[in-house]
């Protein structure tokens, strides 16, 4: 005597290797979320004022210890103003970060040499003040 079994499908989903995935994918994107930052470390002072829009732009850094960058390229004094006279008559806003032990000597220096390249718009970056109430 044969006795038919039928037999049904299993309409549960397991969703353990789904939160197991998803978990592993958190902590990747945790750990790469800062390692995506690029630029030149500079400690800028603090000081009031608006954010500036997010726009292609020419940033001139000063690091502590005197050296300059072009967008995130070392370059040595000397090659500044031919540099920014090239890209002046494209992009006529530079945007200027010094570290707060820079001496100011060195930063009117470079602020002459982006004026002589023909740039006239100049913009200095701080990080913004903190103002407790």
């Amino acid at each position: 005597m044969k006795v038919s079994r039928k037999r049904t499908a299993l309409s549960e989903i397991n969703v353990t290797p789904l939160v197991d995935v998803m978990l592993v994918l958190l902590i990747i994107f945790m750990v790469t979320a800062p390692l995506l930052q690029q630029g030149v470390d500079v400690n800028l002072p603090k000081a009031k004022g608006k954010d500036l829009p997010p726009e292609e732009r020419i940033s001139i850094v000063i690091k502590k210890g005197g050296v300059l960058y072009l967008n995130d390229n070392p370059l040595p004094m000397a090659e500044l103003t031919k540099k920014l006279s090239a890209v002046s008559q494209r992009n006529p806003n530079v945007f200027l970060k010094a570290d707060k032990e820079v001496p100011y000597g060195l930063v009117v220096e470079v602020m002459g040499e982006i004026k002589e390249a023909g740039i006239e718009k100049l913009g200095m970056i701080t990080e913004p003040k903190i103002s407790l109430p």
